[in-house]
């Protein structure tokens, strides 16, 4: 029993020494004096509560640094960043009304579509939805460039035509056009 009063006054001591280098590296870690305080508290504690477990003395500075390391690690774990729901922007490029809007106008222009006779058909999803130039309509097709222009103009009208009351309103009509242009 004497002994570790004796190793007990020891240890005391040795912490007492040791306050000044703890807060250095606590307050290096974690850049806040009061934080750096506090986890230089609770590694005296611990190392207090723990001194059975040091079997080596002269190994007393690394003991007690890997519990200041071990209180640093507990308090990130209990402080990780916790996002609040509603500190979050959250910002969508398309809603659901957009995305839905979107969906009826392809569906409606590929109904358009499909009721164009089928030679204007032809030539407006390959150029139009293809990306096929005149001439290369004109050999796929194996037709007179002319025709092609003369059947591309004429789905191009029929299209606005029927089309032209589904522009979104808050959209130019270089906006739809370039839509309508890009469905596939």
């Amino acid at each position: 029993m004497l002994t570790n009063f004796f190793n007990s006054r020891k240890l005391d001591k040795q912490l007492a020494t040791q306050r000044p280098r703890l807060y250095r590296l606590a307050n290096s870690w974690c850049g806040d004096a009061m934080l750096a305080d506090d986890l230089v508290q609770e590694t005296l504690k611990k190392a207090l509560i723990k001194q059975d477990q040091l079997n080596d003395f002269s190994r007393f500075e690394a003991w007690l640094f890997r519990i200041l390391h071990n209180c640093w690690m507990e308090y990130l774990r209990a402080k990780k960043p916790a996002l609040d729901i509603d500190d979050v922007d959250i910002q969508m490029d398309e809603t659901a009304e957009a995305q839905l809007t979107e969906q009826q106008i392809v569906a409606r222009v590929r109904q358009t579509i499909a009721i164009l006779p089928l030679t204007q058909r032809q030539v407006i999803t390959l150029v139009d939805l293809e990306g096929a130039s005149y001439s290369e309509v004109s050999e796929i097709l194996d037709i007179p460039l002319g025709t092609v222009m003369s059947r591309l103009s004429r789905a191009r009208a029929m299209l606005k035509q029927r089309l032209t009351n589904i522009r979104p309103t808050n959209t130019s009509y270089e906006d739809t056009h370039r839509h309508l242009r890009s469905v596939k």
